[in-house]
């Protein structure tokens, strides 16, 4: 899409870094927004190798103040916001009887409010874009469970959020959806199989078999996958 423009957060790893990697063979524009620095300048690396200069914004989408940052830099570099894509936010996968009240709050305020507030902010120039926002969420929302019981709470709050959000952007013509991926191999999920099979005395193998029979699927996601989903949410095919 010519002189469009898009923003990812949680650009640096997973589903976010291969979404911002598939967008940057459709935008001219790419913001690349994440709190890991050095990651994220691996992703930027990748997205120049497809043609497109990223701005990179090494920012913690929990402070209050970073979505005016993302939105004012986003601004002065390119001048427009056509799609806005919030995939930040890894919640502690913790019991939900020995989960903190600081780990929930934690979990909130990067990957709800780090949404809400940058939505919010980029509002204005998606109405002028006639843009497209999408909000990462998650199948915990549908089915949660006592052992992640804070990501199944979060993704649900994300799907009703992205529902208010769709419900006036009928009115101000911007598009929302929320996506709601099962599980998908990330570096994420690798670390935590890694973590929990020893604890349960079987091999990290043994325990993706496990994960993968405990939910009826036959493999995990890529997040190439899911970035392609991406894409297609926020291109012209997916207006209504």
């Amino acid at each position: 899409m010519k002189n469009a423009v898009a923003i990812v957060t949680g650009a640096s790893q997973g589903i976010g870094r291969a979404t911002a990697i598939r967008l940057a063979l459709d935008f001219s524009g790419v913001v690349l927004v994440a709190r890991n620095g050095e990651k994220l300048r691996e992703t930027a690396d990748e997205v120049k190798n497809r043609g497109v200069e990223p701005l990179v914004l090494d920012l913690d989408m929990s402070k209050v103040e970073s979505p005016d940052t993302v939105v004012t830099r986003t601004l002065e570099r390119f001048g427009r916001i056509d799609a806005l894509l919030n995939i930040a936010g890894a919640v502690p996968q913790v019991d939900v009887l020995e989960m903190t009240d600081q780990q929930w709050n934690d979990g909130m305020e990067l990957k709800l409010h780090g949404a809400r507030r940058l939505t919010v902010r980029a509002w204005d120039a998606l109405k002028q874009s006639r843009g497209s926002v999408v909000l990462m969420s998650g199948n915990s929302a549908l089915f949660p469970k006592s052992g992640y019981a804070a990501v199944g709470t979060i993704n649900a709050a994300i799907v009703a959020l992205a529902k208010a959000f769709s419900d006036r952007g009928v009115k101000d013509g911007v598009q929302v959806n929320s996506v709601l991926p099962g599980p998908v191999m990330t570096g994420r999920r690798e670390c935590y199989l890694a973590r929990w099979a020893p604890a349960h005395n079987v091999s990290v193998e043994a325990a993706r078999v496990k994960f993968l029979s405990d939910v009826g699927i036959e493999r995990y996601g890529r997040p190439e996958e899911i970035a392609d989903l991406m894409a297609f949410l926020v291109s012209p095919g997916a207006a209504g």
